[in-house]
């Protein structure tokens, strides 16, 4: 992804989750807001970046990768999460990202933005070098604790996103499904996208029953998922 600005954005104290930041809704403890609010504004850097299972890093800290289709949000999600707007760049590119990289969220939690799948405009051959490098990394890494794997609200879960759905519950990956770009949708529209999301994951046994819905965009959900990811942290 090239360089990583440090550029950041000031962590707003009307960043509070709602129940309905979560499928099924439910409250969210104070405490574990302010565990998320407070881990999120530690300083984070990015680390490295490999394209290759030879140049992942060593295993140092709890994981966290984040995973999905290209142009889903990835990007835009971490960089709410981290209150940065460049840690993790951002493009309207689809395939953009083509490496692994790894960020360290203030000596306690790393976060792991992975190449996105579907489509990219690059060769064959490449496409298929991401993928065995997602692979190799989904199911051997040690420290891995969770994927959050992204599925745009517009679209719900799709065939493409079923193979690595499919590839978690093989390798016994507990998975988050987090949906992206809610605030394209109406309420009842997205009520319905988390009620089949949901159905679906009833059948895989690798696969987190509470969905997060969210939008980088107007920062819905940002707190919620702050929340849930803060009890990986060290």
């Amino acid at each position: 992804m090239g360089d990583h600005a440090q550029a950041r954005r000031s962590l707003s104290p009307r960043d509070v989750a709602a129940p309905e930041d979560v499928f099924p809704a439910r409250e969210i403890e104070a405490d574990a807001i302010e565990a998320g609010r407070l881990l999120f504004a530690k300083e984070c850097r990015f680390v490295a970046g490999a394209a290759n299972p030879g140049a992942l890093p060593p295993e140092t800290l709890p994981e966290i990768a984040f995973i999905g289709r290209s142009n889903v949000g990835k990007s835009s999600l971490v960089n709410a999460l981290t209150g940065r707007r460049m840690l993790a760049r951002t493009s309207h590119t689809p395939g953009r990202t083509q490496q692994i990289n790894f960020f360290d969220l203030g000596g306690r939690l790393m976060l792991v933005d992975l190449p996105g799948y579907g489509y990219a405009a690059v060769s064959k051959t490449a496409v298929r070098g991401w993928t065995a490098l997602v692979e190799h990394y989904l199911t051997r890494r040690a420290s891995l604790r969770r994927a959050c794997l992204l599925i745009d609200a517009r679209r719900g879960i799709t065939d493409i996103d079923r193979p690595t759905l499919a590839l978690c519950d093989n390798a016994a990956l507990s998975y988050q499904i987090v949906l992206t770009k809610t605030d394209e949708l109406r309420q009842t529209e997205l009520a319905e996208t988390a009620a089949t999301v949901s159905a679906e994951l009833k059948r895989r046994r690798a696969a987190h029953p509470e969905i997060h819905l969210t939008s980088a965009e107007k920062r819905r959900g940002v707190a919620a998922l702050r929340a849930a990811l803060a009890g990986f942290a060290t």
